[in-house]
């Protein structure tokens, strides 16, 4: 019954095939042990290696227990190899959490050296409870409520609905022997203390709570699958723009969605793009409020340097650094200025009389009205000019406003002026005093640039 029950769980999950080449890990304990038993007793002429791998924390103990497991894998004829971690050099915090990263790491370089398409851990139902009770201890979401994925990549885990009593009873039956790691009987870690001591309590409530949390864990994994699949469709109709740095999503349809639907656009948002992954549930919450409740122009700082800014119709989610404010500087006609403020080059060229601008990022101007050199600077209180096509005199901060250029953005638009009138926003709009006329015999074109890196 034992080993059917673990037979179901590697068909419920398609944890294997035929012949396939699998890699172990072995640690020598009780659940490992029995892992590699199972293994290799079924009918799949699979192709097993058996690895330990060695934390280089318990040096009294680590010679002995690769010996126990050679011998454990010599008996059986499963190949077997050890491997050593090499911890980062002042590792204080976290250790934990890195040796697993490090154990990972070497587990699937092992696979892809072998040509392994399984990688089998010994994680049981009692380990699952643990990490369940534990994410709910640190205020995880639905995806560490799900706790520990039977299948993930490569990695499998048979025993993940096999308690540990089972387990020892199986090794028992069997005349199994395996080692105990003392680093397990101390109350020095979290796991430690929620094993010896939360679940112990826990079970005077409810005598089947391994059975319960893993039973949970698995509808919630469930759900939890169903919506990040309805995020990611989300999503992908929400971001307007996206760089290795930044992300723009439309701001109107996040104003609309459910707040448990939005929790989980923004952060699919921002794990597609490297710079912007772990942010955590907090500063989700603080963007949230940031679209619902904030003024236009808004903008909050969330850890790891990243800006979050609501625009007009835009909210954008960014690690660049805020525009700064663009100096003063000269351009000669015909020139080029470097503006490295605003990342842009503005150059000026004599052009014929025929040749239209383009696009917005360029315009021709009456040359013999200009006053050489030209000045380039950032907005200050008071600018106006006369918009081309528009005529009547305007404020810069009015036309900022009407075209929906964020505050945070504002500072880092160039403005070209003439002495002391103003000829082209750029990249925006130019002034209707400097258009062309028939008389015009001097045309000059400005254009606006991107910096090259």
């Amino acid at each position: 019954m034992f080993i059917d029950r673990i037979k179901d769980t590697i068909g419920k999950y398609s944890m294997l095939c035929d012949g396939d080449t699998v890699i172990v890990g072995l640690s020598g304990g009780a659940d490992s042990v029995t892992l590699l038993h199972v293994l290799r007793g079924l009918d799949l002429s699979l192709s097993l290696c058996a690895v330990y791998i060695d934390h280089g924390l318990r040096p009294a103990e680590t010679p002995h227990e690769v010996e126990f497991c050679a011998s454990l894998c010599k008996g059986i004829g499963v190949s077997f190899c050890h491997e050593q971690i090499s911890l980062p050099p002042k590792i204080i915090a976290n250790t934990q959490d890195t040796l697993r990263e490090l154990r990972y790491e070497i587990l699937e370089k092992m696979a892809y050296e072998r040509g392994a398409v399984r990688i089998a851990l010994g994680h049981n139902k009692d380990d699952q409870a643990e990490t369940v009770l534990l994410n709910f201890l640190r205020g995880s979401a639905l995806s560490g409520l799900g706790g520990i994925p039977p299948c993930r990549g490569k990695i499998i885990r048979p025993l993940i609905e096999t308690t540990r009593v089972d387990i020892e009873k199986y090794l028992d039956s069997n005349g199994l022997t395996f080692v105990t790691d003392s680093s397990n009987l101390t109350q020095k870690y979290k796991r430690n203390k929620v094993r010896l001591t939360l679940l112990p309590a826990l079970k005077a409530y409810n005598p089947n709570i391994v059975d319960t949390l893993s039973r949970n864990a698995d509808i919630i994994r469930d759900e939890n699958s169903y919506m990040e699949r309805v995020a990611i469709k989300k999503t992908m109709t929400l971001i307007s723009r996206k760089s290795d740095q930044r992300v723009e999503l439309f701001l109107s349809p996040l104003q609309t969605i459910e707040k448990s639907v939005l929790r989980r656009v923004l952060k699919t948002a921002l794990s597609s793009v490297d710079t912007l992954k772990g942010i955590g549930a907090v500063h989700i919450d603080d963007i949230i409020g940031l679209v619902n409740n904030a003024a236009t122009g808004a903008s909050i700082r969330l850890p790891k340097g990243i800006r979050t800014i609501k625009g007009y119709s835009i909210l954008t989610i960014t690690k660049e650094d805020k525009p700064a404010q663009i100096n003063t500087y000269a351009l000669n006609t015909p020139g080029e200025l470097a503006v490295k403020e605003a990342r842009v080059v503005i150059r000026a060229t004599l052009t014929g009389a025929a040749e239209d601008a383009p696009d917005k990022r360029s315009t021709i101007v009456d040359g013999e009205r200009l006053i050489n050199p030209l000045t380039v600077r950032g907005r200050c209180n008071g600018d106006f000019f006369y918009p081309l096509g528009f005529g009547k005199r305007k404020k810069v901060q009015d036309f900022f406003v009407d075209e929906k250029v964020s505050k945070d953005e504002r500072d880092s638009v160039p403005l070209i002026y003439s002495g002391g009138d103003l000829v082209w926003i750029a990249g925006m709009r130019g002034d209707e005093r400097f258009r062309p006329t028939a008389e015009t015999k001097i045309f000059v074109k400005l254009e606006l640039l991107q910096m090259k890196t």
